[in-house]
């Protein structure tokens, strides 16, 4: 049974959930990849503010394609988390408590997790088509130039992820990788 998870998504909601929990998202959340966090990051060095507010938010690493006739957004996976995390420390201090992504993520992103009590969500790659369908509206509030990576503002119901690392750094990745080792 999958948890129902809002946003805003606070701390209090953040602790609660494990490493392994189905949940399903609701609220507002924003797309950013790579080139988009290094721009935000960038320019929070220079003093200028992120074209959003992401206390207790969430972003969701994708690059969504153009929408066809008749739909709000196009495909909308989620792309390899790893390719921000050079970038992530820094938006968890300014009150990130939510990533979408798949993959893994690095040493540093799990303690700047553990230190801020954020979670990080895998959405299930190849799905991008469904998930799109979670997608209620869509508007592009930043970097447009980017194209599919400008940063996007997501009005979602139910988009379905699982708990991948938990606030306490609980990873499934690793515990999946510990339970079927050979010993």
């Amino acid at each position: 049974m999958a948890i129902r998870v809002t946003v805003p998504f606070d701390k209090e909601q953040a602790v609660k959930l494990k490493a392994g929990d189905n949940v399903l998202i609701s609220g507002v959340i924003y797309t950013a990849r790579d080139a988009a966090h290094k721009r935000m990051t960038d320019g929070l060095k220079a003093g200028t503010p992120l074209p959003m507010n992401v206390k207790d938010a969430m972003i969701y690493y994708a690059g969504p394609t153009p929408s066809k006739p008749g739909q709000i957004i196009g495909s909308c996976g989620p792309t390899t988390a790893g390719r921000v995390d050079r970038y992530t420390p820094v938006m968890l201090e300014c009150g990130l408590r939510g990533m979408i992504g798949k993959g893994e993520r690095s040493s540093e992103v799990v303690e700047s997790m553990i230190k801020n009590k954020c979670v990080y969500f895998a959405a299930i790659g190849g799905l991008g088509a469904l998930i799109s369908k979670c997608v209620k509206r869509v508007d592009i509030i930043a970097f447009e130039d980017l194209g599919c990576e400008a940063v996007r503002r997501l009005e979602v119901k139910d988009l379905p992820a699982v708990v991948v690392i938990d606030s306490k750094g609980n990873n499934l990745y690793r515990q999946a990788i510990e339970k079927y080792a050979v010993k």
